[in-house]
């Protein structure tokens, strides 16, 4: 089902498609920004893919770079952004930002996924709210974490961070002590934000080898 699935978007989308691929009982499509309302509006009525699950952000800027190797923490440490293949994901020059949309076909039960590069000086797509009303707050999520802009989204504001945060913490620039802190001052009566307090730092990941509840027993 998932294989027939795999060629009827091939030869539906033959002229916007740049990759169709199969895993984990699943196809993801390929297509360019600027197609992703065409798409989506036949997805759903061509294909009865009637409900969005989610809408989410990646940020591949450092993927399968050096912070993502852990091998250094121990003998039998282990390295992220690889494949059980040893092999890390292509990730097109220019491209530093994607969104991946998450597709349910309740007739039919069939999961689609579908990924979109944006270009990294200006990471905007247009909005899906028109299509699937669901749109809202994952697209608003988007935004706020990741700094992806939604042409034609009504109401495209933070919806998890403060209303006064500097910059977009999914982005693996951000800094992990945060851009500034806030506390509550009980002089003023209000919530102040101040210089972050704290030092940045690295941390690696430990593997514990031995476990010292067995020490001096005899097994």
């Amino acid at each position: 089902m998932i294989k027939a699935l795999k060629v009827k978007l091939e030869q539906h989308f033959s002229d916007v498609i740049l990759d169709c691929e199969c895993a984990h009982n699943e196809v993801t499509l390929h297509i360019p920004a600027d197609s992703i309302v065409a798409v989506c509006e036949q997805l759903r009525d061509q294909f009865d893919f009637e409900q969005l699950i989610d809408i989410c952000g990646v940020d591949y800027s450092e993927y399968g770079g050096s912070s993502w190797e852990t091998k250094s923490a121990s003998e039998g440490g282990f390295s992220r952004a690889v494949d059980g293949a040893g092999h890390t994901e292509v990730v097109p020059e220019g491209f530093r930002f994607a969104v991946v949309y998450h597709l349910l076909s309740i007739q039919h039960n069939q999961r689609l996924r579908i990924k979109v590069r944006l270009d990294i000086e200006h990471p905007i797509i247009d909005s899906v709210t028109a299509v699937w009303n669901g749109a809202d707050w994952f697209e608003r999520e988007a935004f706020d974490l990741f700094g992806i802009l939604f042409d034609g989204h009504d109401d495209l504001r933070r919806i998890l961070t403060d209303y006064g945060f500097i910059g977009h913490p999914f982005r693996k620039d951000f800094p992990l002590i945060g851009n500034v802190e806030m506390r509550y001052d009980p002089e003023k009566k209000r919530v102040v934000y101040e210089p972050v307090s704290i030092e940045d730092r690295t941390l690696v990941p430990r593997v514990i080898r031995d476990d010292n509840r067995y020490y001096g027993k005899d097994l």
